[in-house]
């Protein structure tokens, strides 16, 4: 479905689309690195808006998100693109694939927050490959989700410019962002983009510019953003940038594409890596991706009470009170999502 483009200028016969920090300028009849963003006839146009992939009713804690509204459901969507291409991606066939090189079906933006609701979905979450790469459309549907009082979540590699982030600014609730390294070497090796700076730059500017609530992920690939150095920089950076009460989800590599000669982290790196956000001074660290007691509860750093118990994607017990440790009162920022058991 051909849709103009926002966030573009002409340039003679090429357009510079201004929407990541990929920077393209692309020539006519073609596209920019995220394959959907095509120049045709001198004009930018978004080959993806309204056109899903993927559409699935989750827990809010798959994306993961264990600090806005545990325990709810959120109606997730995603496309086809990129702007990065990481070695190791998960959805490598969607986010590698084209607009007509899979099953896309049109999905009006007006008609999802009907959808949500049927479903029993307290929010919309933009998902599965990079949401940034669909703006028009997830601006769109954001507004609509909003009016219908539903929240509204970005998962997504965090790779924009400050125009595109302010863009989505006043329409975005959650930014749930992965932070795959803390140099440029690794980014380029990685992700095949030039720098992390702007990855770090836009998290920051979510929550202080726009109050979004910002969740950091890191997946720990053995031998490339596994060491000391990489992994005391980003929570050091989370700590610091973002305030130690952000979570920072530490999750378990599996062998894909490029990096399939690797194994999976073993699980005492990723303990490592927790006790090194911890030293930080970050009170909430998890694992994902692995079957360890407790690793994903949420604990309250005030008395140590376990205020969110979880098992996998499943809430099993919450003890919040206006987003406060139920017993003693420590401030969690927690928003809660569902009524103390």
């Amino acid at each position: 479905m051909m849709h103009e483009a926002l966030l573009w200028e002409s340039e003679g016969e090429r357009v510079h689309c201004l929407l990541c920090p990929n920077d393209c300028r692309i020539a006519a009849g073609a596209r920019g690195t995220c394959g959907v963003r095509e120049n045709r006839g001198g004009r930018l146009v978004a080959l993806t808006y309204g056109l899903v992939s993927s559409v699935a009713v989750d827990p809010i804690e798959k994306k993961p998100v264990f600090h806005y509204r545990p325990g709810t459901l959120v109606f997730s969507l995603g496309s086809v693109g990129c702007s990065m291409r990481c070695g190791h991606c998960q959805n490598w066939q969607i986010s590698r694939a084209a607009p007509g090189e899979s099953g896309l079906q049109s999905l009006p933006p007006d008609e999802v927050p009907g959808l949500a609701s049927r479903h029993g979905c307290a929010g919309v979450a933009f998902t599965y490959n990079e949401p940034v790469i669909w703006v028009e459309y997830v601006a769109e549907v954001a507004a609509a989700a909003r009016a219908a009082g539903l929240y509204t979540v970005m998962v997504t590699n965090g790779y924009v410019t400050e125009a595109g982030l302010d863009l989505l600014g006043p329409l975005i609730d959650v930014w749930r962002v992965d932070v795959k390294g803390f140099d440029d070497a690794t980014y380029r090796s990685l992700c095949k983009v030039r720098s992390v700076r702007p990855v770090l730059d836009a998290a920051v500017r979510a929550r202080e510019r726009w109050g979004m609530h910002v969740e950091v992920v890191t997946n720990v690939i053995p031998t490339v953003n596994d060491d000391e150095e990489t992994l005391k920089g980003i929570a050091g950076w989370i700590a610091d940038a973002l305030g130690p009460g952000t979570p920072w989800h530490i999750t378990r590599f599996f062998p894909y594409l490029d990096f399939a000669h690797l194994p999976p982290t073993p699980i005492p790196t990723l303990e490592h890596a927790r006790e090194i956000g911890r030293r930080a001074g970050l009170h909430h660290v998890y694992l994902g991706n692995v079957q360890v007691p407790g690793a994903e509860d949420t604990i309250c750093p005030g008395c140590g009470a376990v205020v969110i118990a979880r098992r996998g994607y499943t809430v099993d017990g919450v003890h919040l009170r206006g987003g406060a440790c139920e017993r003693c009162g420590t401030p969690l920022g927690v928003i809660d999502g569902v009524e103390p058991l």
